[in-house]
């Protein structure tokens, strides 16, 4: 059915074109694709297309055996380490090929090869901020450690060997949709994919927003309305009185920086959009029913298809690890052995800093710093264009980083050359980590583990079966003096920039606290008692209604964990609310405002799919922050931006006759009652519209609208309108585009108990019945048994078993 619908969208789409006078040349040979012998037909499967299997693969030394189960989920038994990670990125590249491919084009800017000139703004920008200068220097570390060396590469001449078995009716349906050909995999790309990774968790720096917000509003505002620790209600990812030491000496005064301010208009970088973050937690075994400790993880990325994620076991001599892995890279990245679990949540530290340069005359290959002019390093992009001719852009790099905006890119009217500095441009190792983790036993492997771990800063949530759990945020954090990095910094001021980075003794971490719970939802790290300074973007309602439930909680069962993953309780509606209703006067309002009125008025907080309050509510909060902070609105002449969630429920609450109530484009004098009655009144006429437009009933689930799209953003292949609750800032963070990409409840022990789900299939093939199976199941809260095998003579519960020799 889903090939029947691409096969229309196809059709439509060759229509337009012929329609608007567009030459045909621009599109993929219709002849390829409906080509009955290698056409899009080929990549329909039939059920009974799988099944036992001998394949003979160079490259191995040793046989391995591939257990499929019921869901698809590959079980790879392995000999040797090398013929384990050769035989995963042949098994991913089955089943993803064309995922792992798209995602690495996009990170080293080669979008416009597939798909033309539409792509070269994206290009540039990806090679510009230095995604694949990242990559390189990541790599050139990797490669020189013998184990990262061997994974790379074994897991690169796996995909390949895949490739090279592919005939062109084999091809996954992109491929010839686009009618292009999947090149050969390298080390590099596995290098650029987690640079893709470490660019959606690190990319949402703030600097030039807040820059234009000092300069138009003063210290006074920022401190006020963007302050970088709440006045109230902090409750850290390190729970408050736990010590902190400091190894690191600076003579750093943390003077003001930047008086001279001037408005950056400079048109900004793509932003990962809001909402990627993630909950996790471990509890002890003081805690649970049956007395071994739990651990759960839910990341929330966006709902794609194929996945982010590609669910696997690993079985070799000394490694037996199941979980999530990313396609494109070796080894489990989410996930627990027979001894423990761990997950990851985003930091959300900034790293990522900007700096203006001066440059030295009209020749532009000089800058300044710290008296003395340097000579810019070169980079000259080759940008192939699919139909074009092939495009280059000379990026200059500064000792700490790219030149990102100049006169040739997006510079703004000022001409401003601006450089970032950036610990995704640091040479790193990653693979390290997870190569560790996978095999880890206790607290200190897991402890070792991280220490080869730098970006983008995650915190590690542990468990073990011997009743340890733990906390750290681990990364490669820079020391700055306070204020440093919220704005924009002199490049020609060595003491604007890092000054080293904080000891890996120094990184907040708690292990076995009194509580016998730990959890992190992208909260901030720490109190105000941490010695180091730091800023970031951070969240302040999931975090405590998940600390408030486990520290009410006694005697946890597995079940109890499944519905926190899942509560939809909306904690924030329910701290402003009692401060919004008592402006409205009902006996004033018409039908459907008095029907809106009164739903929301008996409302009990929970954004459960099928009820209509939560969508008055959103609707109403959307236009409430839109009219009280109009005064932050970005324009194309400035970037800006407006108050967090939080600090607009504490304004609402403590200041609600401040300055900023005053709408600042109307002759009239707004107070708190204007500004929340006009919001009311502008939802509800949002409600009707969209009661008109659509033909559904208004729910929660209706309104909300999730849907997880495919790569491509072919509705054919994408799945919309999932039922399910949840929101922004809610335990289940389920938006209309990013939610739960993978939620897992491990039980360490022996044996082990684990669940979990994600939205989407094993298969990126729209042809498969594994392409979105589990979508209905996740939007229901529902888990699958996690079943990590102890050997390859398993039956029960197998689908098909492959075997690979030499």
């Amino acid at each position: 059915m889903r090939l029947t619908k691409a096969l229309f969208s196809l059709l439509l789409f060759v229509a337009v074109f012929v329609f608007y006078q567009f030459k045909l040349s621009d599109l993929p040979p219709p002849g390829k694709f409906f080509n009955p012998q290698y056409g899009f037909w080929q990549n329909a499967e039939n059920n009974n297309r799988y099944a036992d299997e001998l394949m003979q693969l160079d490259g191995l030394t040793a046989s391995v055996n591939v257990l499929y189960d019921e869901r698809m989920v590959p079980h790879l038994f392995a000999q040797n380490d090398h013929d384990l990670y050769f035989m995963q990125g042949y098994v991913t590249a089955s089943m993803r090929l064309w995922q792992m491919e798209m995602q690495t084009h996009a990170a080293a800017g080669r979008l416009s090869e597939i798909v033309g000139e539409k792509a070269l703004p994206r290009d540039r920008e990806a090679r510009r901020i230095g995604l694949a200068y990242g990559a390189e220097k990541a790599l050139e570390m990797a490669m020189k450690n013998d184990t990262s060396r061997m994974m790379l590469e074994a897991y690169a001449n796996g995909v390949n060997a895949y490739i090279q078995s592919l005939n062109s009716k084999e091809l996954p349906l992109e491929y010839k949709l686009l009618d292009y050909k999947p090149e050969s995999w390298s080390p590099l790309k596995t290098a650029l994919l987690l640079k893709y990774m470490g660019n959606m968790l690190t990319g949402y720096d703030q600097d030039f927003e807040m820059n234009n917000v000092l300069k138009l509003y003063g210290e006074d505002v920022i401190n006020q309305l963007f302050p970088d620790y709440p006045d109230t209600l902090l409750d850290p990812v390190i729970p408050k009185g736990t010590p902190y030491t400091k190894n690191f000496s600076t003579d750093l005064k943390g003077e003001k920086l930047n008086k001279d301010l001037e408005i950056i208009s400079a048109q900004q970088l793509l932003k990962p959009e809001p909402g990627n973050g993630s909950n996790n937690w471990a509890v002890a075994a003081e805690k649970t029913a049956d007395g071994r400790p739990l651990l759960c993880n839910d990341p929330h990325l966006s709902l794609n298809l194929p996945s982010i994620w590609f669910e696997i076991q690993l079985h070799a001599p000394g490694l037996n690890v199941y979980g999530a892995s990313l396609p494109g890279a070796p080894g489990v990245i989410i996930g627990f052995n027979d001894s423990i679990a761990w997950g990851v949540t985003n930091g959300a530290i900034d790293v990522r800093d900007w700096y203006r340069l001066e440059i030295k005359d009209n020749k532009q290959q000089q800058y300044l710093y710290d008296g003395a002019w340097r000579d810019f390093d070169y980079r000259v992009e080759e940008i192939r264009i699919r139909g074009g001719m092939t495009y280059y852009d000379t990026v200059r790099f500064t000792h700490f980083g790219p030149v990102v905006y100049d006169a040739a890119f997006r510079s703004g009217k000022e001409k401003m050359n601006l450089a970032l500095r950036w610990t995704l441009h640091d040479p790193s190792n990653e693979s390290i980590t997870f190569y560790k983790l996978n095999r880890s036993n206790n607290f200190n492997a897991y402890i070792d583990a991280l220490r080869h771990y730098d970006c983008p800063g995650q915190n590690f949530v542990f468990a073990s079966y011997n009743n340890d759990i733990a906390i750290r945020q681990q990364g490669k954090f820079p020391v700055k003096q306070e204020g440093q990095g919220k704005i924009l910094m002199q490049a020609d001021d060595p003491s604007q920039h890092w000054q080293g980075y904080i000891p890996f003794n120094d990184i907040p971490f708690v292990h076995n606290p009194a509580q016998n719970f730990v959890s992190s939802a992208n909260q901030h790290p720490t109190d105000r008692s941490y010695p180091y300074y730091y800023n970031g973007v951070f969240e302040y309602y999931r975090n405590r209604r998940i600390n408030q439930q486990l520290g009410e909680m006694n005697g946890i069962k597995l079940e109890d964990m499944m519905r926190l993953q899942n509560d939809n309780f909306n904690l924030y509606a329910s701290e402003t609310l009692p401060y919004m209703l008592p402006y409205l006067d009902p006996s004033v309002f018409d039908k459907a405002q008095t029907e809106a009125f009164n739903t929301i008025k008996a409302w009990v907080y929970f954004n459960d799919p099928e009820l209509t309050a939560p969508a008055y509510y959103d609707a109403w909060w959307e236009a409430f922050e839109s009219l009280l902070w109009d005064e932050f609105e970005p324009t194309p002449e400035r970037s800006m931006k407006k108050p967090s969630l939080f600090h607009t429920m504490r304004y609402l609450q403590s200041n609600p006759e401040g300055v900023f109530t005053d709408r600042a484009n109307t002759p009239e004098q707004e107070r708190m009652a204007d500004i929340i009655k006009l919001s009311f009144l502008s939802a509800v006429s949002t409600i009707e519209t969209w009661k008109k437009e659509n033909n559904k009933s208004l729910t929660w689930a209706n309104f909300k609208n999730t849907s997880i799209q495919h790569l491509s953003m072919q509705r054919a292949f994408s799945v919309e309108g999932v039922e399910n609750g949840g929101g922004y800032s809610i335990v289940n963070a389920t938006s209309s585009r990013k939610g739960p990409s993978w939620r897992m409840i491990v039980s360490p022990g022996k044996p082990v108990i684990a669940y979990g789900i994600y939205p989407g299939g094993q298969s990126g093939n729209p042809g498969s019945r594994y392409y979105a199976n589990s979508i209905d199941d996740w939007a229901k809260g529902k888990y699958y048994s996690l079943i990590m095998l102890e050997s390859d003579d398993q039956t029960s519960g197998i689908l098909f078993k492959q075997q690979a020799k030499p």
